[in-house]
């Protein structure tokens, strides 16, 4: 049985549930605490855990009375088990079982399923794969837009993360970035190499049930790092160091006005989010670190606080690539995004910007039609060898989708990055854009108007 069989499986008995009102996302969060117990069985940890806690005492109480046993557990587990990584998946539990009947079923299924076909690394890819389909099936808004796999990948490809280093994602999800980052490493140098210099992971999550579901993807990766429950755009933050690397996907949209006090740190107050966390990427980098992070059209162009962004990124760092993503690689409908790829350089700033643009004349990406590793392979080959944008490269002229410009030609532009040269052939029935998607484009240019009428409202009141 592959991987992907055993998701499809684990991820059809949500089917049992349904009786009880359960939605996807409350039943991935309820199968992270089944799994758990499952895999330290599985993997003979079960010594992380409280007597009477385990995958064996659950088995041993099918039937009636399941449930009353099983809230018990998740309690006790939640402030008693000697792991902290243990007290923090299982802190506060609720469960949305209503039934023994259902947890008993579940149960039983999980357990006879054919774990031992698994990969080495245990439920690790298995566990991915109910991540990305929560995420297909959810399309929920909030900015919490799930990050191809394809593409986390080539980024971290190209960022080549190394042991020793201290990798931040500061809008964790649930790990995606970070445990790619490992996958990498692992796969280039030794074990020994690992344990001698192991990476040190840190991340940022704000949403308590995906905060719950990064920590269980982290230790099921068999990965020691530090997530904090909590907000990047706060204090929260206070005690992370300085970073060698800083991937990320944050969330998009505007700050509604929570009651929470968002840092002083940050030289530009802005309610874009995206700005926000660009600025704390840029400033959290340790002299020569290097970041790559996924941002909306707007942040290229937009005026105001947007445009001070801009001009400060370039000149604490090189910015040293863009890439100009295709049209309908995120769940969500309409967002057009980039990946910006610097170093923080704040002696010599930036002094030319390569832009990709993979976006013109590139087939739209939707559900049906995924983007692959292939999809970024000219890109990657384009990029270079180097992390830091240093290879050799060819600029390809008006008619390629490589192209370089200078500081000073960004300069003539206002430091507008919202650059394209390729004009767009004629789209087919295939490739037009639905309705949703025209609508969710015409949102996401209105909300960037408004910000920047915002800015404006600020700068005048500042002046006065």
């Amino acid at each position: 049985m592959t991987d992907r069989n055993l998701a499809s499986k684990l991820w059809n008995l949500c089917h049992v549930l349904r009786d009880d009102g359960i939605v996807y996302h409350k039943y991935l969060s309820e199968l992270t605490y089944l799994l758990f117990l499952k895999n330290a069985s599985e993997t003979g940890r079960d010594n992380l855990l409280p007597k009477g806690c385990r995958w064996s005492d659950l088995k041993n109480h099918l039937g009636i009375g399941i449930l009353g046993y099983y809230r018990k557990m998740l309690t006790q587990l939640g402030e008693d088990a000697a792991d902290s990584s243990v007290r923090e998946i299982f802190a506060f539990p609720t469960t949305v079982f209503s039934h023994d009947e259902n947890l008993s079923k579940v149960v039983d299924e999980i357990d006879t399923l054919d774990w031992h076909s698994t990969k080495k690394d245990g439920l690790g890819q298995v566990y991915e794969s109910l991540l990305e389909r929560n995420a297909a099936e959810a399309r929920s808004g909030a900015g919490q837009y799930f990050t191809p796999r394809p593409l986390v990948d080539c980024i971290v490809r190209l960022m080549k993360p190394h042991p020793g280093e201290v990798i931040q994602d500061p809008a964790a999800g649930t790990g995606g970035f970070l445990i790619s980052a490992d996958h990498e490493i692992r796969a280039n140098y030794s074990p020994l190499k690992y344990q001698e210099l192991p990476p040190i992971y840190r991340g940022v999550e704000i949403e308590s049930d995906t905060y719950r579901l990064c920590l269980m993807n982290l230790f099921l990766h068999n990965m020691q790092g530090q997530i904090k429950h909590g907000d990047a755009l706060t204090e929260d933050v206070r005690h992370l160091e300085l970073a060698d690397l800083i991937i990320a996907n944050p969330p998009f949209g505007i700050s509604a006005g929570g009651a929470r006090v968002r840092r002083n740190d940050l030289p530009f107050v802005s309610s874009n989010k995206q700005l926000a966390f660009l600025q704390h990427i840029y400033l959290g980098l340790k002299i020569g670190g290097r970041a790559a992070v996924v941002v909306p059209d707007n942040v290229l162009f937009e005026e105001g606080v947007g445009r001070k962004v801009r001009t400060d990124l370039m000149a604490k760092c090189d910015l040293h690539t863009i890439l100009r993503l295709p049209t309908g690689i995120f769940y969500a409908a309409g967002v057009n995004t980039n990946v910006l790829m610097f170093t923080r350089d704040p002696k010599n700033g930036t002094k030319q910007t390569w832009i990709y643009d993979l976006r013109t004349n590139v087939p739209r990406f939707k559900k049906t039609r995924p983007i692959q590793a292939a999809d970024f392979s000219q890109f990657e080959t384009a990029y270079g060898n180097d992390p830091n944008g240093k290879s050799q490269r060819q600029d390809e002229g008006p008619d390629g989708r490589f192209r370089c410009f200078t500081r000073d030609e960004i300069a003539r532009r206002n430091d507008n990055l919202d650059i394209s040269w390729l004009r767009g052939a004629e789209s087919t029935d295939e490739d037009k854009a639905e309705p949703e998607e025209i609508a969710a484009v015409i949102a996401t240019h209105l909300r960037a108007a408004l910000t920047e009428l915002e800015s404006l409202a600020a700068d005048i009141q500042s002046d006065s």
